[in-house]
């Protein structure tokens, strides 16, 4: 039996060693490419025709570097990500990199246009405030969820999606999940209920309309704002109404994990648990644990991958295996997870403008970045490795301290 013990503790021991070991390789690569892309952001902004646009976003089919301004949705991943690097290495380097490009971003806290002020506020200035707790930060997020609240309706019980297709009344699209963590954040930094009863309605009513009986989601739902029924369901970015398009199922993995987190509702822990099962036993999906662009398209051959569908459902893995009685099996699932992309999707050092994960799918309907690196999977891969290595330091996989040390 004590033979066994030490077997074990060696065994935990190696483990911990080796995901440390990852995460040091993957940052130290991360931070070589943000380099570059620091570097061809400035060229490419100083090149642009365009105002306003400073954040990166993609590449372009011929491999030119697209930039966006605050408005796009996509503008707070990159702030994002050298936050990240800071908390990783506790360089002030990354801090000075990264605030001019949050405060970009603070301007977006009044926005009441867009349902993305998660992505493009939390991820930029909710990271600024989780590392250095300045109260403009705080300030920014409690303003910005105000903003985002304008576009609930309680009828319905769920925040508005998009504003660009006359066609849709009321859409909801499963995307929306990840923004519910701002007004989580805001109830905790203001005291107001109000942010946090919104989040919690939004959540039941996409848990209630959303998903199938075989736990895939679709993409859009479309309410009558006036009865709050639901008029039709679609599957706008995936391959068809019936499928399963691959980032909009780790969307819901990730947004019922932290919506757990937040409420302690065991009812969103099951549906994590139910939206996983159906990812991870799906047929169509490869070996190493990177979905094809949509599961349902997958069945034809010939289909591109989605990079950041894989990296966002190993950050959610993470976290999930914190709450799960299948705790283990879902970070088992995360390290390969990791593991393949680390060692299969990165680019060389000093290529790909210095983004640092290939072969994601943005919206292949519409023909548009297909097998490009895109910035919100690189996000996700650094949170996830971020996460991989608090886990094995047997830390929170949430820091909220403020403090640098991993």
């Amino acid at each position: 039996m004590k033979k066994l013990l030490l077997i074990t503790a060696f065994a935990a021991v190696v483990q911990t060693a080796s995901a440390q070991k990852n995460t040091d390789k993957i940052f130290g690569f991360a931070q070589h490419q943000t380099k570059v892309l620091l570097a061809e952001t400035a060229k490419a902004k100083a090149a642009a025709t365009k105002p306003n646009i400073f954040s990166p976003r993609a590449l372009s089919a011929n491999g030119d570097l697209v930039l966006v301004n605050s408005r796009d949705w996509c503008s707070g991943f990159f702030p994002g990500n050298l936050w990240f690097l800071y908390e990783y290495t506790g360089d002030k380097y990354w801090k000075e990199q990264s605030e001019p490009f949050t405060t970009v971003m603070e301007a977006e806290k009044i926005n009441t246009g867009t349902h993305d002020l998660g992505f493009m506020v939390y991820n930029s200035v909710g990271n600024a405030y989780r590392l250095t707790h300045e109260d403009k930060y705080k300030a920014d997020i409690i303003a910005a969820a105000k903003s985002l609240v304008t576009r609930f309706n309680p009828t319905i019980g769920c925040i508005k999606s998009w504003d660009f297709n006359k066609a849709w009344k009321f859409p909801v699209i499963i995307d929306n999940m990840m923004n519910l963590e701002l007004l989580f954040e805001a109830t905790k930094l203001s005291g107001d209920s109000s942010f946090y009863k919104v989040a919690v309605a939004h959540a039941n009513t996409t848990m209630k309309n959303h998903f199938r009986a075989d736990n895939s989601s679709f993409h859009v739902v479309d309410y009558d704002p006036e009865t709050g029924q639901v008029a039709h369901r679609q599957t706008h970015q995936g391959f068809a109404d019936s499928s399963a398009w691959a980032r909009g199922q780790a969307w819901g993995l990730y947004g019922y994990t932290l919506c757990y987190r937040e409420t302690g509702n065991k009812i969103y822990l099951q549906q994590a648990e139910k939206i996983a099962k159906y990812i991870f036993s799906n047929p169509q999906m490869p070996a190493d644990l990177v979905p094809y662009w949509d599961y349902d398209a997958a069945k034809l051959g010939n289909q591109p991958r989605d990079a950041s569908a894989a990296a966002i459902a190993a950050s959610a893995l993470y976290e999930l295996s914190t709450f799960s009685k299948n705790g283990k099996a879902y970070k088992k699932t995360a390290d390969k997870i990791l593991n393949s992309l680390s060692s299969n999707y990165q680019p060389q050092p000093d290529s790909a403008r210095g983004f640092l994960l290939l072969h994601s799918t943005g919206h292949k309907p519409a023909n548009s970045e297909i097998d490009v690196p895109i910035i919100y999977a690189d996000y996700y891969y650094l949170e996830a490795a971020l996460r991989q290595k608090r886990l094995a330091n047997k830390k929170p996989v949430l820091n909220e301290t403020g403090k640098l040390k991993n």
